[in-house]
């Protein structure tokens, strides 16, 4: 089984990053805050998402809700390793923390990536450790580059544990 279809399985067994992309984009929760998924790449490795600012995601001054500049970064790099480490592995968010550095008046993007030298090291760390909480940064700019907000997301790995043969 490639890698990318564990993920896609749990969403309805899609056979596609674009079928992913579609199913991602009609969730409520991003629907209603206006989220959407530009890309997602085929070994789900690198995610883009936007959010165009609408009256129903801004905030008493006009500019784009905290909540929801927080939400567009939500699931992506829990959903990008556990595709990417398979079926042996939990993998869950432990904490996250943003920081709000401009106001966001415009449309805003984030970029995830994931690279082989990162999934490399939670393999290897856990191969001695029970556990492993990497961190991982993106950030949310707006369409001329500036930074409104950076956003690390701790995660939570773990093997799975292999029960014995007739339990």
């Amino acid at each position: 089984m490639k890698n990318r279809s564990v993920l896609l399985q749990l969403l309805g067994g899609t056979q596609s990053s674009h079928s992913l992309r579609r199913w991602v984009n009609l969730w409520p929760p991003f629907v209603g805050m206006g989220i959407r998924v530009t890309h997602i790449a085929p070994n789900m490795k690198a995610v883009d998402v936007e959010m165009k600012l609408h009256f129903w995601n801004a905030n008493d001054v006009g500019t784009h809700f905290g909540g929801s500049l927080f939400a567009m970064t939500d699931p992506f790099y829990m959903l990008m390793l556990m595709a990417n480490l398979g079926r042996d592995y939990i993998v869950w968010y432990k904490a996250a923390t943003i920081r709000y550095r401009k106001p966001g008046r415009v449309t805003v993007r984030a970029e995830f990536r994931l690279s082989d030298s990162q999934i490399d090291d939670v393999r290897e760390k856990l191969k001695t450790m029970s556990k492993y909480e990497p961190v991982f940064v993106v950030e949310v700019k707006d369409d001329a580059g500036v930074v409104i907000a950076e956003v690390e997301k701790m995660l939570h790995v773990r093997k799975k544990e292999i029960e014995p043969p007739g339990q």
